[in-house]
């Protein structure tokens, strides 16, 4: 694991223990009953829908109709352009499977890329706008036509699809879109993780579509190494001007939740140039853990803050145990329980205490929680 020179610098704490937090990131947030309003973090522009299937209402709405750059999100349109005329059996070969399934569950780059200029590129948005009634969404700007992730959708017009999918879609499209998003890995293809908002504030049964774009992301750091690949989705040394935002760092979560799909959410966030994986990861999950999300269980526990990055997370207390993934930098994480394991170090601190991460089924060392004390002073032991 690295230890950022910076966080390294600033371990003032006596008697070995983990870093202090960041001066924007509380060191602890328990888990509570969502917010008042939606919070939105300071400098983030963010587009929000909840839709409520049951009393067929929306019940947050904030810039809605706003259309952002859609990063991988526009994948649903591309599933359904493939399955539309496909009836009446919607029979998906195995070779098609082979390139949907990843691109729907582990958010493949490749396999959309290929699809959109085998299939026409904009003219697969043209298509789907019409066919689904979109109000707000459009196709990459002209001189990006190869980008498909710059196609513009709002949160609007996500909700829009859900319901599609889940109203009117034949039932084979929507067992199969469906059935794959409620597979998500959380690992991606290009190794990020992607269980950021959706998939982190609530419990399942969920089934999410994220997407994310942004050059100070960095790479990923989930799963084992892969060797990076260029894709249309990247973004150019310089964005033409658009009536959206094609520059700033974007992420964004869809999806549903609750028992029967009860609601569908649609979050996009644009954040400040410069704004880390980790960083933005914790802002939209503050924010989905806001909103009024009717059928949705929360999971219990404690939210901390991180220090350092690539932080290993591991099926036991134990550094000798290979890890089941790592950690974006600094990013937020819900603690269910701690425990003593093995000690670690970190000249000149010691910590033998150990945080359960819940929603990982995995353990990082206390030493990289944001915490005053070795041991979480408000943290049950497990």
């Amino acid at each position: 694991m690295k230890l950022h020179r910076l966080a390294a610098v600033a371990l003032l704490l006596i008697g070995g223990a983990a870093a202090p937090a960041a001066a924007d990131t509380p060191a602890a947030r328990p888990a509570q009953p969502r917010a008042a309003s939606v919070e939105v973090p300071a400098g983030v522009s963010a587009g929000v829908a909840v839709f409520d299937r049951q009393t067929n209402t929306y019940t947050e709405q904030l810039n809605s109709t706003t259309g952002f750059r859609s990063a991988s999100v526009v994948k649903l349109l591309l599933a359904l352009d493939y399955l539309w005329n496909r009836g009446p059996d919607y029979t998906v070969p195995a070779t098609d499977r082979a390139w949907l399934e990843p691109m729907l569950r582990g958010s493949n780059d490749d396999a959309a890329s290929t699809y959109w200029s085998n299939n026409g590129g904009r003219a697969i948005i043209t298509r789907m706008v019409s066919r689904l009634g979109l109000k707000d969404t459009a196709p990459p700007p002209t001189g990006y036509e190869g980008y498909w992730g710059y196609t513009a959708l709002s949160a609007r017009d996500t909700v829009t699809i859900y319901r599609y999918l889940l109203d009117s879609a034949p039932r084979p499209v929507r067992d199969f879109v469906m059935g794959h998003l409620r597979q998500s890995t959380r690992c991606a293809s290009d190794r990020f993780d992607q269980h950021f908002g959706i998939a982190g504030a609530f419990e399942k049964p969920w089934a999410v579509k994220q997407g994310w774009s942004g050059s100070s992301y960095g790479s990923g750091t989930c799963g084992p190494p892969r060797a990076a690949t260029a894709t249309a989705a990247a973004s150019p040394a310089q964005a033409a001007p658009s009536a959206v935002d094609l520059t700033r760092p974007a992420l964004h979560s869809t999806g549903t939740v609750g028992p029967g799909d009860r609601s569908i959410v649609a979050v996009f966030m644009l954040h400040p140039a410069g704004t880390s994986y980790g960083r933005a990861y914790t802002d939209i999950g503050r924010l989905t853990r806001s909103l009024n999300v009717p059928g949705a269980a929360r999971p219990a526990g404690w939210w901390y803050g991180t220090w350092s990055d690539h932080v290993n997370v591991r099926p036991d207390a134990d550094t000798g145990m290979s890890p089941i993934t790592q950690l974006p930098a600094a990013v937020q994480v819900l603690v269910g329980c701690q425990a003593k394991g093995e000690q670690v170090s970190v000249p000149p601190y010691t910590n033998e205490w150990w945080a359960y991460l819940p929603q990982y089924d995995g353990w990082i060392s206390n030493i990289y929680i944001n915490s005053p004390d070795n041991k979480m002073p408000d943290v049950r032991e497990c």
